[in-house]
């Protein structure tokens, strides 16, 4: 059985809302489109590429197939390690609005979302699900206990308005740090594994 693996872009407070460019998502009247832009570096790009090597199926929200859908089917280069997975390998849009997608190798799905994903983890062999952006559709997932593994890649800004990836009503969940480093222009980048229901104490009593 796969794993299921939360790729996301953060700022300091949390927005993970359209850190690549005005255009990706202005609902709500958000303004900060493109905050990514000013400090992405080689070492935060080099560890995604190192994400991109251990998948083997991708998940994604409508919004972010849109956007990927839009740009990845035309990178052909053979050589491109990103566009070669994500145009060859399955690929399984969550949306109960889209009723064909013609990005190739791309199933929708639009009913029993959390068993269907547990479906797809179960059947998929030689690498990871993985998850990019997607927030509704993450913060789904995590209700059911779906994700196995969050790399979030915080960036150092703060916006101060926009789409959370943690907002509140969530779980209360505990959580296991099995990967740090942070890029020249200080992109914190960690990776946690999900250990169960958070636990509560007293620091007077040393617990």
């Amino acid at each position: 059985m796969a794993k299921l693996t939360l790729i996301t872009f953060l700022t300091l407070d949390g927005v993970m809302q359209a850190p690549g460019g005005p255009e990706e998502d202005p609902s709500d009247g958000f303004e900060y489109g493109g905050w990514q832009a000013p400090v992405i570096d080689e070492e935060s790009g080099r560890f995604v590429g190192e994400l991109f090597d251990r998948s083997a199926a991708f998940l994604l929200g409508r919004r972010t197939y849109d956007i990927f859908a839009g740009y990845w089917p035309g990178i052909t280069d053979p050589d491109n390690p990103i566009a070669g997975r994500l145009n060859r390998y399955p690929k399984y849009v969550v949306s109960t609005t889209l009723e064909k997608a013609d990005w190739e190798n791309t199933t929708v799905i639009s009913t029993d979302v959390a068993a269907e994903i547990a479906r797809v983890k179960e059947r998929t062999q030689g690498g990871e699900v993985q998850i990019y952006g997607s927030g509704v559709l993450a913060r789904s997932l995590m209700a059911h206990g779906l994700i196995d593994e969050y790399n979030l890649l915080v960036h150092p800004v703060v916006l101060g308005a926009g789409k959370r990836l943690f907002t509140d009503g969530g779980l209360p969940t505990a959580f296991e740090l099995t990967g740090a480093r942070t890029t020249p222009n200080g992109i914190a980048i960690n990776t946690y594994r999900p250990t169960g229901r958070a636990e509560f104490g007293s620091m007077s009593d040393g617990t």
